[in-house]
């Protein structure tokens, strides 16, 4: 095994002009390439800057460059097609089974290229920038109507919530009133009224029942 310009030559035989298919594992500003001949066997293992992307790509002969389908897949898809290679964009669910260790970038990329090499394979087509556009303003759309309604249903939570302690306090009123009864409420009759032939002792305020029994004791014997 040698190393050239970065490149990691898994097979004295294996050369870049052998290569059949790139899983390319898409990141912000760090790629990882795994090239595979025909027969599965590794031919190149690379790290690849943003900028250094296309130009490695252009070098290649054209192949199948997989990748797993997220927005940005469809924007490297359409480059790369443009120079000639078949973009396969495959589901990440799709690829995890692929994962023969523990997950980083070399093995997501060693698994996208072993998913993109079975026949049985399912794959995403590639969305243009008119697709993509209207997909962007049926999600923006989608989520301000969800917004929406999150407002309108907390809105009406928080009146009901108002009603149901208004209610609460004037229930809580007639409680009260029907517990103190008819004789016991917010009576403005004085003193002098509680002489009357009709005087309820037992349900009369503390006030009227002192005042009875003042005219009781003062009456002459």
């Amino acid at each position: 095994m040698c190393q050239s310009e970065g490149v990691e030559q898994h097979s004295k035989e294996a050369s870049m002009g052998q290569v059949s298919t790139v899983g390319l594992d898409l990141a912000k500003s760090i790629f990882q390439a795994h090239g595979a001949d025909a027969s599965g066997d590794v031919v190149f293992r690379k790290k690849l800057g943003r900028g250094r992307l296309l130009a490695f790509f252009a070098g290649l002969p054209p192949c199948v460059v997989a990748m797993e389908a997220c927005a940005g897949a469809h924007h490297w898809g359409r480059e790369l097609t443009r120079q000639g290679h078949t973009v396969r964009l495959i589901p990440p669910i799709y690829v995890k089974p692929f994962v023969k260790r523990q997950k980083n970038d070399m093995a997501d990329a060693e698994a996208i290229c072993e998913a993109a090499q079975r026949p049985s394979m399912r794959f995403v087509p590639l969305k243009q920038e008119e697709q993509q556009a209207s997909s962007v303003v049926f999600r923006a759309r989608d989520l301000l109507v969800r917004q929406r309604t999150q407002t309108i249903n907390a809105l009406r939570g928080h009146r009901r919530v108002r009603l149901d302690r208004s209610q609460g306090r004037a229930a809580r009123r007639s409680a009260d009133r029907a517990r103190r009864g008819p004789g016991r409420g917010a009576s403005t009759r004085s003193p002098n009224h509680s002489s009357g032939p009709g005087f309820d002792l037992a349900n009369a305020r503390p006030a009227d029942r002192c005042a009875r029994r003042r005219d009781r004791f003062s009456r002459p014997a």
